[in-house]
């Protein structure tokens, strides 16, 4: 098994990413900020079947926590996270530190307009803009590469979609379907702060979505009829929804109760459970339903 090198400073990682483009390799890269899991590893996966070495960054970005959040408990196991990278077929790790990320003095953000404005964007002030911030920042360390992202982070991956492409970065970015558990819950690092009783209520979540597709399936187009039930099923399970929205899968804005779905529509949530913030999402009429596990009582 391959240990993947890991790079503390940014020129010593910009230099290995342009070493392997100047070996003839494409690079693959993954950008993450550690806590890995399985839909992580999936991504590195991903990645390598775009491209001969694959870079993956590990780092907690402060800009896009808030005050309240949880940047300082947010988990973090370097060693633990380069083993798992050895298994999926990594190449290259950055692991810089806050102070080589953001200089001192440092001044400058990245925000895109009109895409940060609906679902998680009230809720979050100013995430986008440090998510915006950082991933500039990391495609400009790591060069012409194929970046994938999960698609988990849907408003996110948009964000990135649309940066990439407006500042010409020589960027090609992928988005893969969300992975999820046995029970349907989406990975996320976040998912190991549930107590197993939130757990189980959490599950109300890909329900809620497959119930969605379900009624699209079946013919269902008005935008009310499609989301309502998602936030009565929110309710039922007791979970505090921050939104939960039907809104155009590409730009982003709610739809309105009486709008009529065409094709394709996005559903996206964040709800919390117990302290823990959730999100997910599903497209109608592209993303396949969640596959669900039978849950105790069934």
């Amino acid at each position: 098994m391959h240990t993947p090198a890991v790079h503390r400073t940014i020129a010593e990682f910009r230099a290995a990413c342009d070493a392997a483009r100047a070996d003839g390799a494409r690079l693959g890269f993954v950008p993450t900020m550690g806590a890995l899991h399985a839909g992580h590893l999936h991504l590195v996966r991903v990645a390598r079947r775009h491209a001969e070495r694959v870079a993956v960054s590990i780092f907690v970005n402060p800009t896009q926590f808030g005050p309240n959040e949880d940047f300082a408990r947010y988990p973090r196991n370097l060693e633990r996270d380069v083993e798992l990278l050895a298994s999926a077929g990594a190449d290259l790790v950055l692991a810089p530190t806050p102070a080589e990320m953001y200089p001192p003095g440092e001044k400058t953000r990245v925000r895109v307009t009109q895409l940060t404005e609906h679902l998680c964007g009230p809720f979050r002030p100013g995430h986008f803009e440090g998510v915006a911030t950082v991933v500039t920042k990391l495609f400009a360390i790591a060069g012409a590469c194929t970046a994938v992202f999960g698609r988990k982070d849907y408003q996110q991956l948009k964000v990135i979609e649309r940066l990439a492409r407006d500042l010409l970065w020589p960027v090609q970015v992928v988005g893969e379907p969300t992975v999820r558990d046995a029970d349907g819950l989406a990975l996320s690092s976040r998912n190991a702060y549930l107590s197993p009783d939130e757990r189980r209520r959490a599950l109300a979540i890909p329900r809620a979505l497959a119930a969605a597709h379900a009624a699209f399936s079946a013919g269902e187009r008005n935008a009310g009829a499609l989301i309502d039930p998602v936030r009565a099923r929110l309710k039922e399970a007791g979970l505090r929804p921050d939104y939960a929205e039907i809104a155009d899968p590409d730009e982003l804005f709610p739809l309105e109760p009486g709008a009529q779905v065409e094709k394709r529509a996005l559903i996206a949530l964040a709800a919390f459970c117990g302290t823990t913030r959730l999100i997910d999402n599903l497209v109608l009429g592209e993303d396949a339903a969640p596959a669900l596990a039978p849950l105790e009582a069934e």
